[in-house]
């Protein structure tokens, strides 16, 4: 009783102090002295990196016109969230906020972000690639505008491919190849593998991404239908227990507790051969790779014909509910999704950017390898899904994890785990 008292305690001062914050920030309520409506902007690109490029565009846009004037803030990741719930709740929120691209209709059902709809016309929508604007969509009204994605690759040594004896211009192509592809590539010294040849949750994938591939691209909910107890799912993470029952659960252990960033990332130091990642990941090899022979791919199939899928994230633009400049903030959004910062941001950061007109810029100025790589991460948005939250299963995610994790340790049979994870799901949706 005594924690639920302070918790409330507590959300009542935080709620008042951004509240009482409006009178030492009340500037962004204000004019510039030279008249320009200030628009507070919040995100989370703090690092040396990604902050001045942010910047940039920001002082680009404030130089173009005579109207705005941008003022960033940064918060860090994970307070930035809670501070903009908060400060909704107060009545004193940002103007512009940078936010997950997959929660927009969580955000919209619970009256957080403001409907854009006066603001856009189909011109202005048909510079975004669909499957992106889709998921800005809550009751045919968009509340927001995608900024980034991602979306991820194969990628191989060609040069392990030779020693192998195999074709460097013919990456797998179906599950099936990839696990004969991935026994030609181990290397062993007795019991020791000194190099593995392929491992499916080592990148930046996990079991779900293998269960709706062999789904035909089905995720666990669509069209508010459940898809999570379905016998290719069943048969995906079946497959999944094979490759560490082939490795070993030693070797998968001693070979995670060596992983790190850049230099030392497996795949760069020659310790695995295939790696699924995201584009970006491209620019560690450059920085660290010592000039390393690799190509990139779609992620292969479950089987011939049945979709090289590929799951995606992302961010997008929104103004917050009751944001004091809604029209000048959403001047900001559209020069910040727009083609000339939009291409700006891609050039500088590597990202995949959501406006298609840009990302075909990109694609038509970088060279070599740099082109090589961005090119195929923009034709494989084609294959890409983005799981959006649905209003009516919120969390479900975290319902269906533990149970996929209970299979990949061995202490649950696939479909007994999948069967309890849809009821759990079930308990969840909303009338």
């Amino acid at each position: 009783m005594k924690k639920g008292l302070i918790f409330i305690i507590s959300a009542i001062l935080l709620i008042g102090t951004l509240a009482g914050c409006s009178g030492e920030e009340s500037v962004q309520a204000e004019k510039t002295k030279d008249g320009k409506v200030i628009v507070d902007f919040w995100s989370f690109w703090g690092s040396e990196t990604r902050r001045p490029i942010i910047e940039k565009i920001i002082e680009d846009f404030n130089n173009s016109q005579d109207e705005v004037f941008v003022k960033h803030t940064y918060l860090p990741w994970g307070d930035i969230w809670t501070k903009n719930l908060a400060s909704v709740a107060a009545g004193n929120p940002a103007d512009v906020i940078i936010n997950d691209i997959n929660s927009v209709a969580q955000r919209a059902e619970n009256a957080q972000s403001e409907d854009l709809s006066k603001y856009i016309d189909e011109s202005f929508k048909n510079q975004f690639y669909p499957h992106l604007w889709e998921t800005v969509m809550y009751g045919d009204k968009p509340y927001a505008v995608p900024f980034n994605t991602d979306t991820r690759l194969l990628f191989y040594n060609k040069d392990a491919f030779k020693e192998a004896g195999l074709d460097p211009e013919k990456p797998p192509a179906t599950w099936a190849e990839l696990e004969e592809y991935a026994a030609k590539l181990d290397i062993k010294d007795g019991d020791r593998y000194e190099r593995v040849g392929f491992y499916p949750l080592w990148g930046s994938i996990g079991a779900a991404s293998w269960m709706t591939s062999a789904d035909g691209g089905k995720g666990f909910i669509q069209d508010g239908e459940l898809y999570i107890n379905t016998p290719k799912k069943q048969e995906a993470l079946q497959w999944l227990l094979g490759w560490k029952e082939r490795l070993g659960e030693k070797t998968v252990q001693s070979f995670e507790a060596e992983f790190g960033s850049e230099q030392s990332n497996p795949f760069i130091a020659g310790k695995v051969a295939m790696w699924v990642d995201i584009g970006t990941f491209y620019t560690q090899i450059r920085d660290y790779g010592e000039d390393m022979n690799f190509g990139v791919a779609p992620i292969p199939a479950f089987e011939k014909g049945s979709g090289n899928w590929s799951d995606g994230g992302g961010f997008v633009a929104e103004i917050p509910k009751g944001a004091k400049h809604p029209e000048e903030a959403m001047k900001f959004i559209k020069y910040l999704a727009g083609p000339e910062a939009q291409k700006y941001w891609a050039m500088k950061n590597y990202d995949n950017v959501a406006n298609k007109e840009a990302a075909e810029a990109v694609v038509n100025e970088l060279k070599g390898d740099d082109k090589y790589v961005y090119e195929a991460s923009v034709k494989n948005l084609d294959q890409t899904q983005l799981f959006p939250v649905p209003v009516k299963y919120p969390d479900y995610q975290n319902r269906i994890n533990p149970h996929i994790d209970s299979v990949l340790l061995g202490k649950t049979k696939p479909e007994k785990a999948l069967a309890k994870a849809e009821k759990d799901v079930e308990k969840l949706k909303r009338k």
